[in-house]
């Protein structure tokens, strides 16, 4: 079963919640991330040995749209609604999204609070690249993996 799939916690919410756990953690310029007015990320940046290091996290709304919309056969006569259907999962879609966001970063910080990992091994595939626009998994991502073709051979 989907976590948060029925959750009622606004996205606006969520996003606080994250906010106010990374600046707990030392973030600053936390940013918000919109397309199309709608709030798909969030970007923020921590101080790493003198250094400003970037990090955007997103909340692929799409996905867990497409994702609950293919679980949704026969919807319940309160799903859907006045809104209609589409518009109900839709909204489901984006409090999901958020809140499981929110969660992520909730257990994240928990082990970097009783020192299980660096808040920069956490959050590494999300180190963000404003040059080329990605980030640290996006560009390993693109060049297949590559960086870990040496470990894979040896074993």
């Amino acid at each position: 079963m989907i976590k948060n799939y029925t959750s009622e916690v606004a996205a606006a919410r969520s996003v606080q919640r994250i906010e106010e756990r990374l600046v707990r953690a030392g973030a600053k310029n936390i940013l918000k991330l919109y397309e199309s007015a709608r709030l798909t990320g969030v970007a923020f940046i921590v101080t790493v040995n003198g250094s400003d290091m970037p990090f955007r996290l997103p909340a692929r709304i799409d996905r867990v749209d497409a994702a609950l919309r293919s679980q949704v056969k026969h919807p319940h006569r309160a799903t859907r609604g006045r809104m209609g259907t589409m518009e109900r999962i839709a909204q489901q879609a984006e409090r999901t999204a958020w809140a499981l966001l929110a969660d992520w970063v909730d257990v994240q910080m928990s082990l970097v609070e009783l020192d299980q990992v660096e808040l920069v091994e956490a959050f590494m595939p999300y180190i963000y690249d404003h040059q080329k626009q990605q980030t640290f998994f996006e560009k390993m991502k693109a060049t297949g993996f590559a960086m870990l073709e040496d470990r894979r051979t040896k074993a």
